[in-house]
C-alpha cells in the first residue's frame, strides 16, 4: 500500500468505527460504544501520522501519547477526553475487568463520552490535508 491507501484504509476504519460507536449505543452497549470511540480516535490519530510524517504510528493505544507525536494542539478538554478515552481500550483486559467497567458505564455516561467523541473526531478530520 502506498501512502495515499494507507491513509485511505485508516480513516475509512475510523469513521466505520465512529458509526458502530453510535450502533452499540442505540442498542445500549454502552462499554462497548465508549469502546468503539477509542478505536475510532486511535484510527483517525494514526490516519494523521501517516499523512504528517509519512509513517506508520507506533504501536500503542494510548491517545495522548499518539497525538503527542503530532504537531497539533488539542484544547484541554480534548486531551482530557483522549485520557478517558485511552482506559476503555479493551483488547485482553481480563472479564472481571470488563465487568468493573460496564457497571460504570451508564446511558448517560456513554451518550456524554459518544458527544465529546464526536466533536474530537470532526476536529481531528478538520486536520487532514
Amino acid at each position: 500500500m502506498d501512502v495515499k491507501e494507507k491513509i485511505e484504509y485508516w480513516l475509512d476504519i475510523s469513521c466505520y468505527d465512529m458509526d458502530t460507536a453510535e450502533a452499540m449505543q442505540r442498542s445500549g452497549r454502552y462499554l462497548y460504544a465508549v469502546f468503539m470511540c477509542q478505536q475510532a480516535i486511535e484510527k483517525l490519530l494514526k490516519t494523521l501520522h501517516i499523512q504528517k510524517l509519512g509513517t506508520e504510528s507506533p504501536f500503542s493505544h494510548n491517545l495522548v501519547y499518539l497525538q503527542s507525536l503530532l504537531d497539533i494542539s488539542p484544547d484541554k478538554s480534548y486531551l482530557e477526553s483522549m485520557a478517558e478515552l485511552t482506559a476503555y481500550y479493551l483488547e485482553g483486559r481480563y472479564p472481571t475487568y470488563k465487568q468493573k467497567l460496564s457497571s460504570l458505564i451508564t446511558q448517560e455516561k456513554a451518550e456524554d463520552i459518544l458527544k465529546k467523541t464526536k466533536e474530537i473526531f470532526q476536529w481531528l478530520i478538520s486536520l487532514l490535508k
